[in-house]
């Protein structure tokens, strides 16, 4: 069994969820959580995935956090890393409940890609089981965590994209024609789309190659297709006759954006679809059994092209990923776990469905709002 090269040693929580306080070492590479839904296994897993950068696997509100339903709450982790042990603890404060903050090793952290050098999480939840049945912004959502992930400066590409967006929106519903000020946002979109852009092709096309040379072990290969016009156009020309092009359309198309409520192109309607490499089987037409294997598959790939990346695999946390599985797939999970170089949290109602992981996992159950070592 592969040693991981980042571990989460202990991990803290204060009104958090369902738990008023806990202090809990994991222990081990590999993590079995059950329990009756509601008692508090997904909350383990967002505390963990809430101290990399993020919204987290809820992508909860921060005020939704803290027990009461608002106030402070707080989650602070103790991992070893190849660099050596480091703590990272996120949260708010009573005077500012709204307002989350970070620290790392007692300080406040200059941005968040501090904290995406130290420590980085890839989750799966059972919400993705319907990813590819429902729409873009989720797809879209999954696409950019695996890019953050391998890119933290991503995310500020994203987040600034998004902003002059939401300006340009206000400005054209409001009957406002500033010809400058349109252009200055319409500029910012277009740098910053094209550079959204060009980092989710560039995931795309190393995951893919990572999936086609069997990175997944025995989960089927799966390949991601971005559909995009401006990742389409970056494959033929450079950057910067990119967003010249982007700008001169937005220009043009504000008439037609006010009417729509909202820009018609950009990097806010890219899209991706996956398909099964071997078939051809697209997912939206598969199984739900072989829409579950192509996304793990996926998440392992990535798992694998990220500890390439960094010197160390993520932590990786799978919420219920048993579900939907035959017990052939479920045999090829827990290998395809024991075989990567990272510690795994996975949770489950059922104990007895990680029965093969006995000896090689720790096992502990939630329940009245604590957690309790043993199956």
């Amino acid at each position: 069994m592969s040693e991981p090269g980042l571990r989460l040693a202990r991990l803290t929580l204060g009104r958090f969820r369902n738990y008023e306080a806990l202090s809990w070492s994991p222990g081990g590479k590999m993590v079995v959580i059950s329990g009756a839904n509601g008692s508090g296994k997904t909350n383990l897993l967002e505390a963990i995935s809430l101290l990399v950068p993020g919204r987290g696997l809820r992508g909860a509100r921060i005020v939704e956090i803290a027990t009461t339903g608002s106030g402070a709450w707080a989650a602070h982790g103790r991992f070893d890393t190849p660099d050596g042990p480091t703590e990272i603890g996120t949260g708010t404060t009573e005077e500012a409940p709204e307002r989350r903050v970070f620290r790392l090793d007692g300080a406040t952290p200059r941005n968040q890609s501090e904290l995406a050098a130290r420590a980085a999480a890839v989750w799966l939840t059972p919400q993705m089981d319907r990813l590819f049945q429902e729409g873009a912004s989720g797809r879209r959502r999954f696409l950019d965590r695996l890019v953050y992930a391998i890119e933290p400066g991503h995310a500020r590409e994203v987040a600034a994209y998004e902003t002059a967006v939401a300006g340009r929106n206000r400005l054209l519903s409001e009957g406002r024609r500033d010809a400058s000020w349109l252009a200055g946002l319409e500029d910012a979109m277009a740098r910053h789309g094209v550079a959204a852009c060009a980092a989710r092709a560039g995931l795309v096309t190393s995951l893919n190659a990572a999936l086609a040379d069997g990175i997944a072990g025995r989960f089927p290969a799966a390949r991601i297709t971005l559909l995009c016009p401006i990742v389409e156009h970056l494959a033929a020309e450079p950057a910067l006759a990119v967003e010249d092009c982007l700008r001169d359309q937005l220009a043009q198309n504000r008439a037609r954006d006010a009417a729509a409520g909202s820009a018609t192109l950009g990097a806010h309607r890219t899209d991706m679809a996956l398909h099964d490499l071997a078939s051809g089987l697209p997912a939206t037409q598969a199984s739900t059994g072989q829409q579950k294997a192509l996304l793990i598959g996926v998440i392992l790939g990535h798992a694998g092209l990220l500890a390439q990346a960094r010197g160390a695999a993520p932590l990786l946390l799978l919420d219920e990923p048993a579900t939907h599985l035959d017990p052939t797939r479920r045999a090829d999970l827990f290998d395809a776990l024991q075989a990567l170089p990272a510690q795994v949290f996975l949770t489950g109602t059922d104990a007895e469905t990680f029965e093969a992981l006995r000896g090689l996992a720790a096992f502990w159950r939630t329940g009245s709002n604590a957690l309790h070592a043993g199956p």
